[in-house]
C-alpha cells in the first residue's frame, strides 16, 4: 500500500506532465493559427476585409450553434437551458449598465447610442430568459407521471 506522500507525489508529478502537454498543446495551436493567418493574408494580399472576416465567423458561429444545440438529447435540455438563463442574467446586468449611462454630456452620442442598444439588448435577454424558463417547464413536465 502506498503512503499518502507517495500518492501526492505521483498526482504532482501527474500534474506536472498535463501542464507540458497542455503548454505544447497551446504552442502548436498557436503556431498553425500564426501559419493560416499568415497564409490567408498572403494568399488575399492583405485584401480581407475586417467586416467580412467578422462577419464569416458570426456564420459560422451561427451554423456550429446550431448544430450544437439540435444534436443535444432531450435530457440535457434542462442543464442547457438552466446555462443559457444563466448567461442571459449577465447580459441583463451589462444592459442595465449600459442603459444607466448618463446622457448629459453635450454632444455625445455615444451615450444615446448606448442606452438604445442596452434597452433592445434588455428587452431580447429577457424575452430569452422568459422562453428558457417556459422551455424548461415543459421538459420537466415530459418527465412527471400522468395521474
Amino acid at each position: 500500500m502506498e503512503t499518502p506522500q507517495t500518492l501526492l507525489e505521483k498526482a504532482q508529478a501527474a500534474a506536472a506532465a498535463a501542464h507540458r502537454a497542455a503548454d505544447a498543446a497551446q504552442s502548436y495551436a498557436d503556431q498553425i493559427a500564426h501559419a493560416g493567418g499568415a497564409a490567408a493574408h498572403a494568399a488575399s494580399g492583405g485584401a480581407i476585409d475586417p467586416f467580412v472576416f467578422r462577419l464569416a465567423i458570426f456564420a459560422l458561429a451561427v451554423f456550429v450553434g446550431y448544430y450544437v444545440v439540435w444534436s443535444v438529447t432531450p435530457a440535457l435540455h434542462t442543464p442547457l437551458m438552466s446555462v443559457t438563463n444563466a448567461i442571459s442574467s449577465v447580459i441583463v446586468v451589462g444592459a442595465l449598465l449600459s442603459v444607466g449611462v448618463d446622457t448629459s454630456v453635450r454632444g455625445d452620442n455615444g451615450s444615446v447610442l448606448a442606452r438604445i442598444f442596452g434597452f433592445i439588448a434588455l428587452i431580447l435577454a429577457c424575452v430569452n430568459i422568459f422562453g428558457g424558463f417556459l422551455v424548461t417547464e415543459r421538459m420537466l413536465a415530459m418527465y412527471k407521471k400522468k395521474g
